[in-house]
């Protein structure tokens, strides 16, 4: 059962509207001693101001006369605010909540600002001097700072919850460009599971997700590279899997045909024999790197006679050659020629590069297979009489299909990875292929292989 999961535009809609709600509570907890404390402050600070004009205003309006009540306008305004006005005097009664301190500063001629009150409510207290003696007081409720604090943290809760509703249609759209660049890697994650390679994306949208986009592209060009080997893999190993089986099915018909009789029938046997070697030796090659999971031979370096394997792929080739009315020659030391390295391996360089010179020798030519000692190593070389190579054509004649491209259709040509198996398995033995003209006319490939793998001299090929 597939569980259903919100999209990221919905994840990021619902993360938006919750950190705009609980930045308009964290604000409006936060605001409110904030604003309670500056509307206290400021309805002090409105208190005393209209205590100063109401002090400035009976004292123009009296001209020093006692007992003038407020002006009727004054106690309008005043009452407006909520604030009640006394005049005293000397000996007058405390108003209501107001200490009678508060009276004998006033009328002693001092500026009094404090608070006081009755039982269960609070008051604000101002009280100014007169010129003419006695004095004015004004008071209001405490309440009204709570009152304009209230409304200040409402003006703000306001504008936070107006807030909110933009962001989301703002989150809406942002989390929209934000899932577009998604969207796209994943449909191309998709084109790419089903076998989609030419897939490009285009990085947009943050770092982290443009990096999505790059870190796929990469990723489609590993598969490509990858896919390519194993193809390249494939591809060669049917490649080195014809030789031996060439040679076993053409020594089976000559037997089933009676082309080979009495004292060659042994021989036969054991060079058919030595190709089932060969046979089974490269499937087990094959089973190993499924196990693997690789896609490199495997080298084993044994101390090994050149010559004798030299002679024994002349023993095939020869037969090969004379089907083909071509003659294989061989150039081999007289001495054993013993050096460390994996005969399996040397053999399919031989048998690589005898297929591609017995394909381009046109019948009556010859081909040379040539091994030589060179300083510290050996030389295994092949040359043909065939149509040779450019200079151009050298350069990439050890390249996955270069020579099969160039020339297919206009002179014969295998899979064109022979050669390219053979500069691999050359480097893979610690040495290096080369290509150039051949005395005989066509190509000369030689390959370089030293005493021992990473150039360490073998002690068995030290004292042969």
């Amino acid at each position: 059962m597939t569980t259903r999961r919100m999209s990221i535009v919905t994840r990021t809609v619902l993360l938006t509207s919750a950190i705009a709600a609980i930045a308009v509570l964290v604000a409006g907890i936060v605001s409110y001693p904030l604003a309670h404390s500056a509307a206290e402050s400021q309805t002090r600070s409105d208190l005393g101001n209209l205590a100063d004009l109401t002090a400035n205003a009976l004292d123009e309006r009296t001209g020093g006369r006692r007992g003038e009540p407020l002006p009727r306008g004054l106690l309008e305004a005043l009452q407006a605010r909520q604030i009640t006005g006394y005049l005293v005097t000397d000996g007058s009664e405390p108003p209501p909540g107001v200490p009678s301190a508060v009276v004998d500063g006033v009328v002693a001629g001092q500026s009094v600002s404090v608070e006081g009150g009755t039982e269960g409510s609070t008051l604000l207290i101002e009280g100014r001097p007169l010129s003419n003696g006695g004095g004015v007081i004004l008071v209001q409720p405490f309440t009204v700072v709570g009152v304009e604090s209230s409304d200040a943290v409402k003006r703000i809760v306001v504008a936070l919850l107006l807030g909110l509703l933009i962001a989301v249609p703002i989150g809406y759209v942002a989390a929209r460009r934000l899932a577009r660049p998604l969207k796209a890697a994943r449909d191309a994650a998709n084109e790419m599971t089903a076998g989609s390679r030419d897939v490009t994306l285009q990085p947009e949208g943050p770092i982290e997700i443009a990096d999505i986009a790059e870190s796929l592209n990469r990723l489609n060009s590993a598969l490509v590279v990858s896919e390519g080997r194993q193809r390249e893999f494939l591809l060669s190993v049917s490649h080195e899997l014809r030789t031996p089986l060439t040679a076993v099915k053409g020594y089976a018909e000559a037997l089933s045909d009676g082309v080979i009789e009495g004292s060659d029938v042994p021989r036969t046997g054991a060079t058919v024999a030595a190709e089932a070697a060969r046979l089974d030796r490269l499937v087990t090659d094959l089973l190993d790197l499924a196990r693997l999971g690789a896609v490199d031979f495997h080298i084993e370096p044994v101390s090994v006679d050149l010559v004798e394997v030299g002679a024994d792929a002349w023993e095939v080739w020869q037969s090969r050659g004379q089907a083909e009315d071509v003659t294989v020659l061989t150039e081999l030391p007289e001495q054993p020629l013993s050096i460390r390295t994996d005969p399996m391996r040397v053999r399919q360089i031989i048998d690589n590069l005898a297929e591609n010179a017995l394909r381009v020798s046109p019948p009556g030519s010859v081909m040379v297979l040539a091994i030589r000692p060179e300083g510290s190593g050996a030389i295994v070389e092949v040359r043909d009489s065939g149509p040779g190579l450019s200079d151009d054509d050298r350069s990439v004649a050890f390249e996955p299909g270069a020579l099969h491209e160039r020339y297919r259709g206009v002179r014969p040509v295998g899979t064109g990875l022979g050669l390219a198996l053979v500069g691999r398995l050359a480097r893979g033995l610690g040495g290096s292929a080369d290509v150039g003209q051949a005395p005989e006319g066509g190509a000369r490939f030689a390959v370089h292989l030293p005493l021992a793998p990473g150039g360490m001299p073998d002690e068995t090929a030290s004292g042969a």
